[in-house]
């Protein structure tokens, strides 16, 4: 009679030998490590690695992901563990999914957040339907995020380590992907405890430093590269305040990003004024009072939701959400106006509420994540 097996790290009742798992390798120190973890534990491993944009420019980028040393370091971890590893050309859907969208949400007055859109329309979709093609059982990344197993089935939960969670970056991830998917890292409580296990491991990147930047917009110049993209994205046009009246020129309304305050080049005036509006259609940069940034409506479309229960099935539901990266989420309702929209009551406004933005939503109590959308206009 055969031994039955226990569920092994990964939640599948098999041996760790018999199950396979496709790593997104980056380059970096997070992913290097979970590949590292998963082949130290005896499960078939293979690393994969996208190329995303040109390899030559690449080269030259340090501090992005995806360049060129990253690949080059990504193949160099696989070798040393002994594992599979593929470099895969995406660099066309990346353009189109990522970089274009990117430019065209400029472009429209909003602040995108690539980062997010790379994870939703590349990586989570076309990258997990390549580790579904390799007879994987899962697809793990280095992302600091937590997966449990719920009542109604995966659920997604913030990191541990509270100053390295990545939910705003992974709140569109849909409730099949995250069934797939596994976050080794996401229990850690610091970077130094990661960059630990690459010492144990004996990893060149152990010392690497995080990517900071974009990875296609080089030294934080987004400008430069919309401008590139779309050849007279920087028509100038008039600095106006909120009644129209004109208060200067500007040279581009991609240069301005909703809360600005420095480099508006209208000084002189008794009170500072912060850009609080952007209209392309009039190439205007509309800017006001500090009070004028004060958002308590925050209107959402494009929402994915991780509840138990639809959407829509309620009027309300108190959460908490996350409306820029860098800050902690606060108390809000949402009220749904359709299955994929809503508006989002903020308890305590918020100032410098900007459309392309993302809306997470985080439970009222705990670390689940239940979706979130994006801000499209204000109110």
């Amino acid at each position: 009679m055969a031994r039955e097996l226990g569920v092994n790290s990964l939640g599948f009742a098999k041996s760790p030998a018999d199950t396979r798992v496709v790593v997104a390798m980056s380059g970096g120190v997070d992913s290097s490590v979970v590949a590292a973890e998963l082949k130290t534990q005896g499960y078939d491993v293979i690393g994969v690695t996208l190329q995303l944009y040109d390899h030559g420019a690449a080269l030259a980028k340090a501090g992005a992901c995806c360049a060129g040393r990253d690949i080059h370091d990504a193949r160099r971890v696989a070798e040393t563990l002994g594992f599979p590893h593929y470099v895969l050309d995406y660099e066309n859907a990346f353009k189109e999914a990522v970089i274009d969208d990117f430019a065209d949400a400029y472009l429209a007055g909003a602040t995108p957040v690539p980062c997010i859109r790379c994870n939703e329309r590349v990586k989570f979709k076309d990258l997990l339907e390549t580790a579904r093609d390799l007879e994987a059982d899962c697809m793990a990344t280095g992302h600091y995020i937590q997966r449990a197993e719920g009542a109604h089935g995966a659920e997604l939960h913030m990191a541990a380590d509270e100053a390295r969670d990545q939910s705003y970056f992974l709140f569109s991830t849909k409730p099949d992907q995250l069934a797939y998917l596994r976050f080794p890292l996401g229990h850690l409580t610091s970077k130094a405890e990661t960059r630990a296990l690459a010492q144990k491991y004996g990893l060149a990147v152990a010392d690497k430093p995080d990517s900071q930047d974009i990875c296609f917009v080089p030294n934080g110049n987004y400008a430069a590269v919309i401008e590139k993209l779309r050849p007279g994205a920087a028509d100038p046009g008039d600095i106006v305040d909120t009644n129209g009246t004109v208060l200067g020129t500007h040279h581009g309304v991609i240069h301005y990003t909703i809360g600005q305050r420095r480099g508006l080049g209208i000084g002189g005036l008794a009170d500072p004024l912060y850009v609080v509006k952007l209209d392309p259609e009039k190439r205007q940069v509309v800017v006001g009072p500090k009070e004028a940034l004060s958002t308590k409506i925050v209107p959402v479309r494009e929402i994915n939701w991780l509840g138990d229960a639809p959407f829509d099935s309620q009027a309300e539901w108190p959460m908490r959400v996350r409306i820029r990266s860098t800050k902690p989420p606060a108390e809000a309702i949402l009220r749904p106006t359709g299955p994929t929209t809503a508006d989002v009551e903020l308890l305590t406004a918020e100032e410098g509420v900007s459309p392309g933005q993302a809306c997470v939503f985080y439970a009222p109590e705990g670390s689940r994540v239940y979706g979130g959308g994006w801000i499209w206009r204000g109110y």
